[in-house]
């Protein structure tokens, strides 16, 4: 009878070991490692959301000029609005048309960069541009550490996509981002070698 106990107190310690761990969250270099642009997703699985909410929370923390924090997110989540959303995407329509979630990224122009309505300097609203990629990378990264996957798309038609979503004039449609499950593993790209991009004195 002990030995009956003590095998089911150890195979309950296994198990519980073993949901542990599929249920751990991804270490920040785990993330960067698995973290890819994703051009096939598996059809059939959603995004509630609930999680497409979590996930921009986490943009929310990512920094900006003097918390201007000007960011917007458009999210086409409902049939209508997604397929929608496909055909103002050029070539990507086919490699996106699986992927639940499709999300519009615009920044205020005017803010980033600007101080008493004046820019303070030459760069002006890029860095409104800048302050986007900024917010655009925690996202990209916490879908990532969610279980999710991404691509974000530069091929757009920015005022198709103002119509559809009554984006104000004052922001600048910057990308259109897919969130859903990768239905491949991608190979890892080559970088160029640190020495080609950083310099040290």
């Amino acid at each position: 009878m002990n030995r009956i106990l003590a095998f089911c107190f150890l195979a309950t310690l296994l198990l519980a070991g073993c949901v542990s761990n599929q249920t751990s969250t991804p270490t920040l270099d785990e993330v960067f490692a698995s973290r890819r642009s994703i051009r096939a997703y598996e059809a059939g699985r959603t995004i509630s959301e609930a999680e497409v909410r979590e996930l921009l929370t986490a943009t929310q923390n990512a920094p900006s000029w003097a918390n201007m924090q000007p960011s917007k997110y458009y999210v086409a989540i409902g049939q209508e609005k997604r397929e929608a959303v496909l055909e103002l995407i050029g070539g990507n329509k086919e490699r996106v048309i699986n992927a639940p979630v499709l999300i519009v990224s615009t920044f205020e122009t005017g803010k980033s960069g600007f101080f008493r309505d004046q820019p303070v300097d030459a760069t002006g609203d890029l860095w409104g541009a800048y302050d986007n990629g900024l917010s655009n990378a925690y996202l990209i990264l916490k879908a990532r550490a969610m279980g999710f996957d991404t691509l974000i798309m530069g091929m757009r038609n920015a005022e198709e996509l103002r119509a559809l979503f009554e984006i104000p004039e004052k922001e600048t449609v910057l990308a259109v981002i897919a969130l859903g499950y990768r239905a491949e593993d991608p190979n890892t790209p080559v970088h160029r070698p640190l020495d080609e991009v950083v310099k040290f004195y």
